[in-house]
Parts: structure tokens; sequence; C-alpha cells
């Protein structure tokens, strides 16, 4: 039976590596910005390759103290082949003391194994660039037809693709993201889902897009290992479990990257009941992005909103921020006071956060038309100033975005400027809208109940897909 440990290429080798990576970001000196850093939350659950952006953007924001990321940066790098990024970082650090004598025996060491790997690669590269090869690879559907076609016509033997998997692996040791995806597309043309190296490969190449930022690729194989892991009978609960916690973290660079990733992140993280479920079982923190992605989204936030905030009030003991704790106080406690301190805090969360310092502004213009929509809803009659301290805006400025807001939204409502009062109309929702409100997610929750079950009874009743991967 396979293990989580065991799967080596992308993911992190062992227990004891999750437990170094948690603990290299807690024990930084840390400013006051750090209080809602979750770096050392997220790192357990990405490959150490995958921190290397995380550990830049923290430097960049002067969160930590410089010499403790750049000694979290050699950590990283003592596993992997990127002798020389290690040696510079060494460099940098101790610019006095001579670079360790590790450190250039591990060069040579790289640089041997790199030779080898090229000299067993040779042939397989030489079948791959013929034309003829070409055409079948673009054409063939089936690994086992293509793979037989390369036998028969090519004298390709099964062992090259172990070749091709270590070799695809060791470039992604090496930092060569390109590489190792080329690689890795090639041998999972051509292995069954049975391969020892499958599960492998698909973390790997979801793993070397990301690193290379083609984020429709890293969405196309997200989407083929969140389907592999799905329909994979043969793990337990608990290996299903960890393998969807560690999804939902890579996933985070593609849907805060991808154009239509802050609609996905919602689809996926609160109406897919697995994902969910690890979620609130193992990774609550996460709850800031789909908080995050859920404001921002405009088209389906009305909808989602009231099921985020029964999460956020169901696992709020055990995680909260700014973030969530501005929804909990305007959809809850119907506190504005609270909800704009809390708006100012997010601020800063966002500023400071990897995945959503791209997402600030967008964040804090919709925040702000929550906080006036609902306090629409309460009353008809409401002072610009104090609407303007609620939102945290000036007067003028308050009055500025109000006018631009009735017009683009075209909302019931009138300013008194003599008085410095926005007076609402009144707008009774009628039955028929309230139907489609409270049934714009049955479609999906149908679809998602009727994919279950398909899945279920084909596992009954057929042969499911399975995996090895040796332990």
């Amino acid at each position: 039976m396979a293990t989580l440990e065991s799967i080596e290429l992308a993911t992190l080798d062992s227990i004891e590596e999750k437990d170094e990576l948690a603990t290299l970001t807690s024990s930084l000196h840390q400013s006051n910005m750090a209080e809602y850093d979750l770096t050392s939350k997220l790192g357990p659950f990405l490959d150490r390759h995958l921190v290397f952006p995380l550990m830049e953007f923290l430097s960049v924001k002067g969160i930590y103290d410089e010499a403790d990321l750049q000694r979290a940066k050699l950590e990283l790098l003592s596993t992997t082949n990127m002798v020389d990024f290690a040696s510079d970082i060494h460099g940098t650090l101790y610019p006095d003391q001579p670079v360790p004598a590790e450190l250039p025996e591990r060069r040579s060491r790289v640089v041997s194994e790199l030779k080898r790997l090229q000299a067993e690669t040779e042939p397989i590269f030489k079948i791959f660039s013929d034309s003829d090869v070409q055409k079948q690879l673009q054409t063939s559907r089936d690994h086992r037809t293509l793979m037989q076609y390369l036998v028969d016509n090519h004298d390709f033997s099964p062992d090259m693709l172990d070749t091709l998997y270590s070799f695809a692996k060791f470039q992604y040791e090496c930092g060569n993201y390109t590489g190792a995806s080329d690689y890795l597309y090639l041998h999972r043309g051509l292995v069954p889902v049975s391969d020892k190296n499958f599960l492998n490969g698909l973390w790997g190449k979801l793993a070397s897009e990301i690193l290379t930022q083609n984020w429709e690729h890293a969405l196309e194989d997200l989407n083929r290992l969140k389907e592999f892991i799905e329909s994979n009978l043969t793990t337990s609960p608990l290996q299903a479990l960890q393998q969807r916690t560690w999804l939902i973290h890579w996933s985070l660079f593609v849907f805060f990257n991808h154009g239509k990733g802050r609609e996905l992140i919602i689809e996926m993280f609160l109406y897919q009941q697995p994902y969910l479920n690890a979620i609130q079982t193992m990774c609550p923190h996460v709850l800031r992005y789909l908080a995050t992605a859920v404001v921002i989204n405009k088209n389906s936030r009305r909808a989602a909103m009231k099921d985020l905030v029964r999460v956020i009030q169901q696992e709020s003991y055990t995680y909260k921020d700014p973030i969530t704790e501005f929804l909990a106080h305007l959809y809850v406690d119907f506190d504005f006071d609270a909800a704009q301190e809390k708006l100012q805090q997010c601020a800063t969360v966002l500023e400071n956060d990897f995945f959503l310092v791209a997402c600030q502004n967008d964040f804090i213009e919709n925040a702000r038309l929550m906080i006036f929509e609902l306090f629409c809803r309460i009353h008809q009659c409401i002072s610009i100033n104090m609407l303007a301290e609620k939102l945290n805006m000036s007067p003028k400025e308050a009055e500025r975005w109000i006018v631009n807001l009735i017009r683009q939204a075209k909302l019931d409502a009138k300013i008194d400027s003599q008085q410095g009062h926005v007076v609402m109309g009144t707008q009774a929702v009628s039955p028929y809208q309230q139907l489609i409100e409270k049934t714009k997610t049955l479609s999906f929750r149908t679809q998602m109940l009727s994919i279950n079950v398909e899945k279920k009874a084909s596992a009954r009743y057929g042969e499911g897909p399975s995996w090895a991967v040796s332990s």
C-alpha cells in the first residue's frame, strides 16, 4: 500500500521535513506585521521549491529579519541539487567565511549524476525527436497503443520510463522546472495509472507548471490530479484527507493567478464537501483565502456569503483573523464599528500575504460596498459623515463614492447635500427574486451529487483506477 511519504517528486520526503518546514518561519525574528503571517502554517503542506517564492516575498516585505530568512532558505536548499544557489546564500550570510567543503563536493556529485542521466536518456530523446513519433504522440489517446508502437518500431523498452522519470525528478531538484515539466508530460502519456511513479509525476508536473507560472497548464494539471485523488479507491480515508489538504494549498498558487481562479476556488473550497471537510479538519487557516475570494467575486458573492459565514462561525474557535472577523462582525453581529475597525486591519493583512497582495484594492472596494449595502438595508436615512467614518473615508471621498455607486448600481437613493444625508427608497424584493436567490446553488449541488453517485456506482460494478507507490 502506498504511503504519503513515498510520493517523492514535488512532495515532502518525510513527516520530519514537514515539521522542519513548519518551524523554519516560526523561529524567525518577527516584526509586528508577522502576527497574521501564515507561512509557517502553509509550509508543511508545500514542497520545498514552492516555499521559495513565499520566502522571497517575506524578504521584500521585511516582515522577518533578513539574516534569519537567508538561513531558512539555506536550510530549504539542503536536500536539493541547487548547490550554486546555496553557495551564493552562504556567501551573503557569511562573507568572511569560506564555503563549506560539503558544497563543492555536493556540486561534483550533482554534475556527475547529471552526466550519467544525460547519457542514459540520450537514446530516449533521440526516439522522441523522430517526426513519426511526434505525430504518434499528438494523435494517440491510449498509452498502451503508443507504448506498443514505440516498442515495435523504435526498440523502446519499459525500463526507459523509469529513467525518464528519474531524469525529470533530477531536473526538478536542480531548478530546471521547464525541463522537468516537459519530461513529466512525456512520462504521463506513456505509463498507466497503476505505474509506481504515475501519482508522483502528477504532483511534479503541477509543481513545475506553478514554478514556471504557466497557469493554464497548471489548472489542467490541478484538475487532473484532483480527479485522480477522488477516483482512486485504493487509498485510505486518512491518505485521501492528507492528499486533499496538500492539493488545497498547492491550488492557492493557481487560483490567485488564473483568470477564472476566483470563481473556481469558491466552487472547490466551499461547495465540494470533501475539500470543505479537509479545510475544517486540517487547515482552517485557508478560510482567509476563501473569504477573500467570496468578497472580491461580485457574481457569486450574495449566494456564497451565507454559506461562508456559517463555516466561519463554525470554525471561529480554531481560526480567526481580521478578514474572517470582518465578515463575522458585519453579517453575524451587525456591528458596523467593529467591522470598520477590522477592515483597516484587513488592508495590512492583504498587503503582507503572498497570495492576496494583488487583491488588496478589490477587497477594500468590495468590502466598503458590502458595508454600504447592509447599512442601507437597515436604515432609510443615512448621514454621509457617519457613513464616511464606517467606510474609513473622508466625507468628500464618501459622497463621491456613493454618487458613483448609485449611478453604476442604479440604486433607488438620493443624496441631500444640504443636510449631508443619503435617503434610500423602498426596495421590496419580489417573491420571484427571493426564489431565484435561494435556488441559485441548487443546480451546482445537484450536479456534484450526480457525479459522486456515478463515481461510486462505477467503482462498485467496474474496475476502478489503482496506483501503487513503493514505500
